[in-house]
């Protein structure tokens, strides 16, 4: 799929660009599955009460049941896996002093990212042209990722109190970038999370598509659609 560009008056204005991370920047599906099986194999080794008294599917609505349990903290996914990790280890006659260790195992795994091959190159252009935010639901550590130095300020879920679409964490990151809502162009994957809920914010948007999916027909469609960060910085260079 070709970008869809957009007349100048639209993306000339652009001034910061918020970018979701998981699944635009990297893929993170396979990491995900990665560090929980890593996790898993660790509570054993470690923890062997762990498995007996858990499997790893078991995990999937102790899961479930914590953030039934916990709505008003469902933005915060280190609190929530902490609380299953704290479940865990009472449930299986071990202490709390289980949660830390074991979140790191999981965390260390959950960084270990291999980024998309267009965005190093892009992302550093881009850096150098616009003022660049991270605005994510998830808790990715751009330090242990080893990409902090490209972006000018991070948003997560936690700092804001809300998540993705939720208009909140959108008007944090509009701070964050010193810009009005209209001069940022936010880019993501999801949609909803992403698309429509920058678009209800005051944002411009461009949807990375690079999995080659449909657009929703009940949402109003991105400012443009793009299936790489090269595609993006092309975009931004034709309007300037």
């Amino acid at each position: 799929m070709k970008p869809q560009f957009q007349p100048d008056q639209v993306m000339h204005r652009i001034r910061a660009l918020t970018l979701d991370l998981d699944n635009t920047l990297w893929d993170i599906d396979a990491v995900i599955h990665r560090a929980e099986a890593t996790l898993w194999q660790w509570l054993g080794e470690h923890y062997p009460r762990t498995h007996d008294r858990w499997s790893a599917d078991d995990l999937i609505g102790l899961r479930r049941d914590i953030m039934n349990e916990h709505r008003d903290r469902h933005f915060d996914l280190r609190f929530l896996r902490k609380k299953v990790l704290e479940e865990v280890a009472k449930s299986s006659g071990y202490d709390e002093s289980l949660v830390e260790p074991a979140f790191e195992i999981f965390d260390d795994v959950r960084n270990d990212v291999e980024l998309y091959p267009d965005v190093p190159e892009a992302l550093e252009a881009l850096y150098s042209r616009y003022t660049v935010v991270a605005l994510t639901n998830g808790n990715s550590n751009l330090d242990k990722i080893g990409i902090r130095h490209l972006f000018h300020g991070v948003v997560t879920a936690v700092d804001a109190g809300a998540a993705k679409p939720d208009r909140q964490i959108f008007d944090v990151a509009v701070d964050e970038a010193g810009v009005r809502p209209e001069e940022i162009l936010h880019v993501g994957d999801h949609p909803t999370a992403d698309i429509d809920g920058a678009r209800q914010a005051g944002m411009r948007t461009a949807w990375i598509n690079r999995n080659a999916a449909v657009w929703p027909d009940e949402l109003d469609h991105p400012d443009a659609v793009i299936t790489t960060m090269v595609e993006l910085r092309e975009l931004l260079e034709s309007a300037r």
